[in-house]
């Protein structure tokens, strides 16, 4: 029998992200999931050292990693899309779940145990890191976008900003004041 799981989850790089809208710098699902990754990393990490927390970084970054891994099979539906009628929200979320599930399928049964928890986000507190690094990355693509002068991403910044300060995780605050001013500058400017 043949398992297809790792050939769909290199396919990443296929899916577009931000489809409807001008993109300076275009990105792909599988450069957003590593990016998700590095950043849900450092907030658990800023969580358990700076702010004395329980959190696991690798089982964050891990989580990350695969977060939006039904988009192989589903396409990334944009938000203004996905959020606007809780009717496609909620049926979008049970086409997800059928994705992850399909994904399952291509794993030989001796790995299906160790890869459905990550798919299927079961973690409350892991889900929680990751989405906020999910929206962090997204406020650090628009605001790369603004400083190339692309005005587009003007409103998505304001908005995911304030989700992001919805979630009131001092650890999102903790690293925006720490690094968010360095996203957006040139290589000169990193000195």
């Amino acid at each position: 029998m043949k398992h297809y799981f790792f050939a769909y989850i290199f396919r990443m790089r296929f899916i577009a992200r931000w489809a409807l809208m001008r993109n300076s710098f275009p990105e792909n699902v599988q450069e957003h999931s590593h990016q998700v990754a590095v950043l849900a990393h450092a907030l658990a990490t800023i969580r358990r050292d700076v702010f004395h927390k329980k959190a696991d970084p690798n089982a964050c970054a891990t989580a990350a990693l695969f977060h939006d891994a039904s988009e192989i099979l589903t396409g990334d539906l944009p938000t203004p899309v996905k959020y606007n009628n809780p009717a496609i929200q909620e049926a979008y979320k049970a086409l997800e779940v059928v994705a992850q599930d399909k994904l399952l399928q291509g794993l030989p049964e001796e790995l299906r145990r160790s890869y459905t928890p990550i798919l299927h986000e079961e973690d409350e507190e892991i889900r929680r890191i990751v989405k906020a690094a999910d929206k962090l990355s997204a406020y650090l693509k628009c605001q790369e976008e603004l400083h190339a002068g692309n005005q587009e991403f003007e409103q998505a910044a304001l908005e995911i900003m304030s989700t992001l300060q919805s979630y009131r995780m001092p650890e999102v605050a903790w690293f925006l004041e720490k690094f968010g001013n360095t996203f957006g500058v040139t290589l000169d400017e990193l000195r």
